[in-house]
């Protein structure tokens, strides 16, 4: 179900107001108010009476009657004139608006259960939430979401979305899933230097960003990838680069302790940089170091507790990045590590998490295969290491164990535009090659790390349980697709989708209210964003209209590069970014620094 405009055009209409009267389904009546002196919005004006609970009342409006009941009909100049006369006459007095979107069920981003109503922007802003009828609301344009969602644009608490990257600045995959502000800078990656990055973006993206600066990007600018501890002087240098990007605008420090060099980091040095976002109301936001399934690893309930240490310690709130328990060994298990946050909360202390809902994860072929000893002081040295007969017979031991706690080689599917590697698993290519699995990880990384899908390491049955905790958000941990990657993980797709479909339409695991939460008035809580997450009067226009029974995410591990379905209308701020299904173009996005910035 897509919805209905009326456009005020020169073309087709006089230089007045219009007040055509509409039922709803709850018996009200609603007015629709067109400026008709400012029509440069479209091509001509139409209603689509075809809808139900949006059909024209026009019994009364015998003039027009055969006019106004037809599916997407243009409203003459001749029409507009008699229903001015015959009904309102002048409404210059009455309150304007840039666009009224009319008889939505609107999701205002708090627990509560959805309410008909209209929903008005001027500018970048909602200016109205209520009855539009009541209120004698004029708006320039008016597009008829009656049957329809209404919800905020969704937040992505965990992205990597490549919007510095041509190709990716548009944000279409996030786009169709309802999504209009994303973060970026994540897993540690993030740059101490926000203003040049902002200045990059600004007027150029699709979705709003926000950013953190990076650990384990601060971590290699001093010490590079070396295993080793930082010198008071190295951790002063590394102390001023979080600082700058916190004066900056960053809303916090991200880390990524599971990757290299953040892995070599002692959670002290962590806790002496969050101490410099604490100082700022920052966010500690963390990749953990062991979400059970790494070799040699501190442990899955520890490396909770590691994070939770950090940001007390530190005096910032704590964000888990697509928190689960990782590893069929760690089915069953998600409740111990809810425990351990649950009791963080229950003593005042701010902490929360994010979730996608497939089984699947996708990072890097070094991550997954290769001890991080082997990669100890970088490419040069792991490739020496690689030559050693010795140390390669080390490597291949312990490359068969890690591979052992992910579930073996035919669980790790390229995703790598490499034709030889593309789309098909580990054990897979050593079988065609004829080579240990062992060798075939170095062959492949002798050339270059490579992108990897490890299926199955989520149990269902953890995320759903996960899904229902208060303190649980929602991310696509979402990589833009490169050109030419064939494989990619669906949920740079779908994740939002997904969990609409799955966990609230098909499963019945959470209510429609909770999951709309969970995507946008409880991130923007946590972030301190005011002026983002909900539906009310003076919030950015972040707007998405869906059809609740069309909504599904249609991306596959085989087939991943397909956008979501039932996503009518996206805007960001209170431009059309989607209408009807299709993009724009519009690049309405923008860069936004931390609330209590200076900048």
């Amino acid at each position: 179900m897509q919805g209905t405009s009326i456009k005020a055009t020169p073309q087709t209409l006089a230089p007045w107001s219009v007040t055509p009267s509409v039922s709803v389904d709850d018996s009200r009546s609603v007015h629709w108010f067109a400026d008709l002196r400012l029509g440069d919005r479209g091509e001509g004006s139409h209603l689509d009476t075809n809808h139900g609970p949006g059909t024209i009342i026009g019994r009364m409006w015998n003039p027009c009657r055969r006019v106004m009941s037809l599916t997407r009909t243009r409203m003459t100049g001749i029409c507009v004139g008699l229903l001015v006369g015959m009904l309102h006459g002048s409404v210059w007095a009455q309150p304007t608006a840039d666009l009224l979107l009319y008889g939505g069920l609107v999701y205002n981003g708090t627990w509560d259960a959805p309410v008909r109503q209209d929903v008005a922007i001027t500018g970048d802003r909602i200016s109205f939430v209520g009855d539009a009828r009541q209120a004698g609301l004029r708006a320039e344009e008016v597009v008829d979401v009656a049957g329809l969602m209404l919800t905020p644009g969704f937040i992505d608490m965990h992205s990597h979305a490549a919007l510095v990257e041509d190709y990716g600045r548009a944000a279409q995959p996030f786009l169709y899933q309802g999504i209009t502000t994303v973060a970026i800078g994540t897993d540690g990656s993030g740059t101490p230097e926000i203003t040049q990055l902002f200045d990059s973006l600004t007027g150029r993206i699709g979705v709003n960003a926000f950013t953190y600066v990076g650990h384990g990007e601060i971590r290699e600018r001093v010490l590079g990838q070396d295993d080793r501890a930082p010198t008071l002087d190295e951790l002063d240098e590394m102390r001023v680069l979080v600082r700058q990007g916190m004066e900056q605008g960053a809303f916090g420090l991200s880390s990524g302790l599971f990757y290299v060099p953040g892995y070599y980091a002692t959670t002290d040095e962590v806790i002496e940089l969050a101490r410099i976002a604490g100082d700022f109301d920052g966010v500690y936001d963390t990749h953990d170091r062991d979400l059970g399934a790494t070799y040699q690893g501190v442990g899955y309930l520890n490396s909770i507790r590691e994070a939770i240490r950090i940001g007390e310690t530190a005096r910032t709130r704590v964000i888990f990045s697509h928190f689960n328990a990782q590893g069929s060994h760690n089915y069953g298990r998600a409740a111990e590590g809810a425990r351990i946050i649950d009791a963080a909360r229950a003593r005042g202390f701010e902490v929360a998490a994010a979730q996608h809902v497939y089984t699947a994860t996708q990072s890097n072929l070094a991550a997954y295969t290769i001890p991080r000893w082997a990669v100890d002081g970088g490419r040069s040295v792991m490739l020496e290491r690689f030559a050693d007969p010795e140390l390669a017979r080390r490597l291949d031991a312990e490359t068969m164990e890690m591979l052992a706690i992910r579930g073996g080689a035919d669980k790790i599917l390229f995703a790598d535009p490499r034709p030889e590697l593309n789309g098909r698993t580990l054990a897979e290519i050593a079988t065609d090659w004829e080579l240990p699995v062992p060798h075939v990880v170095r062959r492949i990384m002798i050339e270059r790390n490579a992108t990897v899908m490890n299926l199955d390491l989520y149990d269902i049955e953890n995320t759903r349980f996960l899904a229902q905790r208060s303190w649980m958000m929602t991310c696509t941990d979402g990589q833009s697709p490169a050109p030419g990657q064939l494989v990619t993980h669906p949920r740079v797709y779908g994740a939002f989708t997904r969990k609409l479909r799955q966990f609230v339409l098909d499963d019945e695991v959470i209510s429609m209210p909770f999951a709309i939460r969970s995507m946008t008035g409880l991130a923007a809580d946590f972030l301190r964003l005011t002026d983002r997450g909900y539906i009310r009067a003076g919030a950015r226009a972040d707007l998405a209209v869906f059809d609740r029974e069309a909504i599904r995410d249609r991306a596959s591990y085989e087939a991943p590069h397909q956008y979501a379905d039932g996503t009518v209308h996206v805007l960001v701020n209170g431009m059309f970014a989607l209408r009807d299904g299709e993009t724009t173009g519009t690049l309405a996005g923008r860069p936004l620094l931390r609330p209590n910035s200076n900048r």
